[in-house]
């Protein structure tokens, strides 16, 4: 089916629920009116249907081409065209700084972007993707030199990014990487060394690719204490020559295989220090960390298409009749969009969208105030939101945009395990969402690991304080379901704090179902504000009368059907390490 975005839930959500029109009223954001806002989501969303999703799957079937003798990589047929138009529709410097050609727009637009990009064709996004991050790392952490080389050019598309972190031998312990960087007379670096699974480290779409690229200096600690950030291009742009940074062949995946994900081998190509020697790690976080934001938005962008197509055919095919009588008794069967349990699994795939979505413009709203607002003390709570929120937007919307594929899939059923229907190709696609940028355990990890007792533990004590004060609010729907899951959350936190502490055994061993009733109270906050939002324009007569008893509807079930995780989720947390941690290693293959 064609793809439709989904811009009335995009609008009710950016304008209605968080008022980002209210951005317009800062200095930095004076232009995003709403008006605006609502033209960029029409734009997108026609661009994505139209350019975007037609070579969707021929990208998946081509897949990108390497030559071994060249060591040029060939993106499927349509991609050089269409990575063509996105950038001359200026997509790429969609909230770029306007210093380096960018339109310095809110960064809760490109969320959305992100999400219909990754709708309708993942492996063509995920190169303007990390050249996005590529722009944030180096406007963050360059020197005014390799700014005012390489910015305007990557901003603009005309040139692309990469993130090269992991080697053969490590892959989240960054500390044992091999890559060096020789200094040299001149104040440029030798790099050397092979780097893996590097997204758009080749390809024909761009004129330069531009390597950000972790390595040694000599005598650095063999710790993540001794990392630097190194920019290297393919191109030198002073001189037009190679340089020798060369693809070693493509990684053969089970999904988005119109991404050229490659091995990339440093022969001693030249490369130039980005931030201080053997910081190099705090600079990479400022792009691992938006980056982990847009694999967010990939799972997100998924499990919409996954609920497009699904809800499509449910309405189509005809099977069986509807238990309390015929729904279409002038055909041979009813619609499975009559059956219960096909309805219980749509209205998963619907509701989870829904309140995915209002979590991730919820964090890119915060992610604007942070930098926006006039305000110092907003702009600190709204970054203690998106720290907190960070490894949660990465982790559940890629576990869900997961999940949600895969229920897709069972809704078309054997259809869905054919590749003449879309639904496998998007359950291969979804699944690396989980395991880059940092695997979903790895999220879970550093939220209780590092964000619970970040500045004191002031981040999560903020998030109480917001959830709190809404729920307390006369106007705020299903606030008894509500507080009960906020005191389970804050119950699971104290038995974090008291028992992680003396043995961080029993953090690590609650993080992943911690991680997760985070996200489950933060969606049922988001519902109870769009369901209370949605109540006062059906009051009013304002807006779309069927969208809005949707919202009603929804989140209704997400508080009967959803939510009640959250208790289990809690004694999951509190029952501790010990039958986790008791099996010894003779027990395993016994």
């Amino acid at each position: 089916m064609n793809y439709q975005a989904p811009l009335n839930d995009m609008q009710f959500v950016l304008l209605d629920v968080l008022g980002v029109g209210n951005l317009s009223q800062f200095d930095k954001y004076t232009d995003a009116s709403p008006e605006l806002i609502v033209t960029i989501l029409d734009e997108m969303g026609k661009f994505s249907a139209e350019v975007l999703h037609p070579i969707n799957k021929a990208g998946d079937q081509q897949g990108c081409q390497y030559d071994p003798e060249t060591h040029v990589v060939t993106t499927p047929e349509g991609f050089k065209a269409a990575y063509k138009q996105f950038v001359e529709a200026g997509w790429t410097a969609l909230d770029a700084p306007v210093e380096w050609g960018g339109q310095g727009l809110p960064h809760v637009l490109k969320f959305v972007v992100d999400e219909m990009v990754c709708s309708t064709n993942l492996s063509l996004g995920m190169y303007p993707g990390l050249t996005h991050g590529a722009i944030s790392a180096l406007h963050a952490h360059g020197a005014d030199e390799l700014k005012e080389t390489y910015l305007a050019k990557l901003v603009s598309g005309e040139w692309s990014g990469t993130m090269c972190l992991t080697e053969p031998q490590c892959g989240t312990d960054l500390g044992l990487i091999r890559t060096r960087a020789t200094p040299q007379d001149d104040g440029t670096y030798l790099i050397e060394g092979t780097k893996i699974w590097i997204t758009g480290g080749e390809h024909d779409l761009a004129d330069n690719i531009v390597h950000l690229v972790l390595a040694k200096l000599p005598g650095a600690p063999d710790t993540t204490k001794g990392i630097s950030l190194f920019l290297v291009p393919k191109v030198l742009p002073d001189s037009g020559e190679r340089n020798p940074v060369y693809c070693g062949g493509l990684e053969h995946k089970m999904g988005i295989k119109g991404s050229a994900t490659c091995v990339m081998n440093f022969e001693s190509a030249r490369g130039w220090l980005v931030g201080e020697a053997n910081d190099g790690m705090r600079a990479m976080f400022t792009m691992m960390n938006e980056a982990r934001l847009m694999v967010g938005m990939q799972g997100l962008g998924i499990a919409e298409m996954a609920y497009q197509e699904s809800l499509g055919f449910a309405r189509e095919r005809l099977q069986g009749r509807a238990l309390t009588g015929a729904a279409n008794p002038d055909g041979p069967a009813d619609p499975i969009i009559v059956h219960p349990d096909v309805r219980r699994m749509l209205m998963r795939q619907k509701v989870l969208n829904e309140g995915m979505r209002a979590l991730a413009l919820f964090t890119g709203h915060q992610l604007d105030l942070s930098v926006a607002h006039p305000d110092a003390t907003v702009r600190e709570e709204a970054d203690d939101l998106v720290q907190l929120l960070t490894p949660v937007v990465k982790a559940f919307l890629t576990d869900e945009g997961f999940n949600n594929a895969n229920v897709g899939l069972q809704v078309l059923g054997g259809a869905g395990f054919t590749t003449d229907w879309p639904l496998e190709q998007l359950v291969r696609d979804c699944r690396i969402a989980r395991i880059y940028e940092g695997t979903n355990g790895i999220q879970a990890l550093d939220l209780v690991g590092r964000k619970l007792g970040m500045a004191g533990g002031r981040l999560v004590v903020r998030l109480f304080a917001l959830l709190k004060a809404w729920a307390g609010a006369e106007s705020a729907p299903y606030a008894d379901q509500l507080t009960s899951s906020i005191q389970a959350l804050e119950h699971a936190t104290g038995w974090i704090a008291e028992q992680g502490i003396p043995d961080p055994d029993q953090a690590a061993a609650a993080a992943s179902p911690y991680l997760r009733l985070v996200a489950l109270v933060m969606l049922a906050y988001l519902w109870s504000r769009m369901a209370a939002t949605a109540q006062e324009k059906l009051d009013r007569g304002e807006g779309n009368e069927a969208m809005l008893n949707g919202k009603l509807v929804s989140a209704r079930y997400y508080f009967e059907k959803l939510l009640p995780e959250a208790e289990w989720l809690l004694r999951d947390i509190t029952s501790g390490k010990e039958s986790m941690m008791a099996m010894q290693e003779e027990y395993w293959a016994a």
